[in-house]
């Protein structure tokens, strides 16, 4: 139903010319301390306000006044505003772009004059141990923050997704905020952190935001609103849409893992649905999610056979990059279904518990 509401947005929204939409700033390959990058780039992050209450990071990808963030910081909302770095507030006039698969939105504002822009590096060339740089605002505070640290990973979530795992910490109110490589250019969005994990954090590539700059729109944020508020079924007192996504665990994902360690992660994933599928029933999405992420997270550490800890890894990945917390108890869930069934192959290969077929 969002699709369609939004596709049909799309055909009726007027399309702005694509050269106004991109940097001016050609890409310089020098590499830049820390410090550099905070200097050059604070001037084009900006706070993005949605309401009274939900607050977050963007940064400036056109100078006629195209910001980019994350659609969950927006969306839902009609009263959107930008401050730009020292202290100017704009109204958001229009939506300029949106992908909601990637979390992704363009807000429009109109300034007085051409605003400072961020150049957008090629974030498929990058790779795990690359150094990364992430600016944002943590608690909602205009401070312009710097984080440190390096690509962990770079993680195929879905055929339409793939996320970039960075050691980098970030915050809330720092969603939608820029990461950049070492030559100062933005490869990444930061969207979600992995609660109760430990350096698990996910930026969207930021060669998604290319489409949403060549193909532009002008949707009305009222409109933008209302469909919006469909993506968030769970504020609007629905149920969402769940699309079960179980792996195909191959029995090979538990070499290493002797028979006993095999069967505690069997008996700790029944156990925790056991504790976790009840208080889902009852409403509590989240403390069902809570639950089934603390068992995902132990053994995404602890697990002796690296293929388990792996598929904990990329359950845990899917969970942060979900939008509500009735998806990532079911992202979660359909992780520790993956591992069961696995577990159960496993164990017809292996029926006097040796590690031997």
């Amino acid at each position: 139903m969002f699709v369609r509401i939004l596709t049909r947005m799309m055909v009726l929204a007027t399309v702005l010319g694509a050269a106004a939409c991109g940097s001016s700033r050609p890409p310089v390959h020098a590499r830049l301390s820390p410090k550099e990058i905070v200097k050059r780039s604070s001037p084009a992050i900006v706070r993005v306000e949605a309401g009274a209450d939900r607050v977050g990071t963007g940064f400036i990808v056109a100078e006629s006044g195209l910001i980019a963030t994350n659609l969950h910081v927006v969306a839902g909302m009609t009263d959107l505003r930008v401050v730009l770095y020292g202290g100017a507030a704009f109204p958001v006039t229009r939506i300029a772009g949106l992908d909601p698969e990637r979390d992704l939105v363009l807000l429009g504002i109109e300034p007085q004059k051409p605003l400072p822009t961020l150049s957008l590096g090629n974030s498929d060339v990058m790779s795990a141990g690359d150094s990364v740089i992430a600016i944002g605002n943590p608690l909602g505070v205009l401070d312009y923050s710097v984080s440190g640290g390096l690509l962990s990973s770079v993680r195929v979530v879905s055929d339409k997704l793939t996320v970039l795992q960075i050691s980098a910490p970030i915050s809330q109110g720092s969603s939608g905020g820029p990461l950049f490589n070492q030559f100062g250019e933005v490869i990444g969005v930061t969207t979600a952190i992995i609660a109760s994990g430990q350096n698990l954090n996910l930026a969207v590539p930021s060669n998604y935001l290319q489409p949403l700059l060549q193909k532009p729109i002008a949707v009305p944020v009222d409109e933008f609103a209302a469909a919006t508020r469909e993506a968030e079924p769970e504020r609007a007192g629905g149920p969402p849409r769940i699309i079960r996504r179980v792996p195909d665990l191959d029995r090979t994902a538990f070499d290493g893992c002797a028979q006993p360690q095999v069967a505690e992660i069997v008996s700790a994933i029944q156990d925790a649905i056991s504790s976790g599928a009840p208080v889902y029933n009852q409403g509590n999405h989240e403390a069902c999610y809570r639950i089934y992420e603390g068992t995902a997270i132990k053994y995404e550490r602890e697990a002796a056979c690296a293929g388990v800890r792996a598929a904990f890894g990329d359950g845990l990945l899917r969970a942060g990059a979900a939008g509500t917390f009735t998806e990532k108890a079911w992202a979660m869930r359909d992780t520790f279904d993956g591992v069961l069934r696995g577990a159960d192959d496993w164990a017809r290969a292996h029926p006097d518990g040796s590690t031997r077929p």
